[in-house]
């Protein structure tokens, strides 16, 4: 080994120990920077206790020091419970900051979709609506809503028939004949015009709809006793 090499080793062994020292020193100083910080707080702590100690006393308020050990060792066995609520109260204050903003689009859009609405006529005719559905409720009263409960099958088959196209023609059809009838003039017919009028082709058919209907009503009666 040459005197080259050996100064060489020499001078890394040095760099170390610098390096090394450099540390000690450093956590010498993080030594007394923590000691001087417990110190700190330790007066804190105290002027903290004793006034306490003052207001409570003034408070009238005595200390259990067994239920205070109590306590305290109750949170200690705790402190896994408390770290877990704490994580979640972090997660949800993270969760409100990132929904923040679609909460808040969503209210704008909301309330821009109700100012449509609104705009249209929408809010009005629901608000008569209810109008409507308030006096239905004050102009039945229960026993009536319980008979449409019980026979809502017969009444919802009854306008089923009644909306079928035949039905629904036959009903225009009896529209259109009273409103062309002028009610305020209708003629008057004797016994003898009336029993002339009988022979028309019109009130033969007439009659013949009427005693049919009246017929297969009587039987439609008979078949549901």
């Amino acid at each position: 080994m040459t005197e080259q090499n050996v100064q060489i080793q020499i001078d890394e062994i040095n760099n170390k120990l610098d390096i090394i020292l450099e540390e000690i020193f450093i956590m010498k100083q993080n030594r007394e920077a923590t000691k001087d910080l417990v110190d700190d707080l330790s007066i804190i702590g105290k002027d903290i206790f004793k006034n306490s100690v003052v207001e409570l006393d003034k408070a009238g308020v005595e200390l259990n020091g067994e239920a205070l050990a109590g306590t305290g060792i109750r949170l200690i066995r705790n402190i896994d419970n408390i770290n877990e609520f704490l994580d979640t109260l972090e997660s949800i204050n993270d969760f409100i900051k990132d929904a923040s903003p679609i909460l808040r689009q969503v209210g704008l859009d909301t309330i821009q979709k109700l100012h449509e609405l609104d705009q249209k006529g929408y809010i009005e005719f629901f608000r008569e609506l209810m109008k409507v559905l308030d006096n239905i409720v004050t102009g039945f009263s229960r026993e009536d809503v319980k008979a449409l409960a019980d026979n809502i099958v017969t009444i919802l088959s009854t306008v089923k028939s009644i909306t079928q196209p035949d039905m629904l023609e036959a009903l225009n059809n009896g529209v259109k004949v009273y409103k062309s009838i002028d009610t305020k003039n209708i003629p008057e017919y004797s016994l003898w015009k009336a029993m002339r009028e009988m022979r028309s082709p019109e009130m033969r058919k007439g009659l013949g709809f009427i005693i049919t209907f009246l017929k297969n009503l009587v039987k439609e009666e008979n078949n549901l006793k």
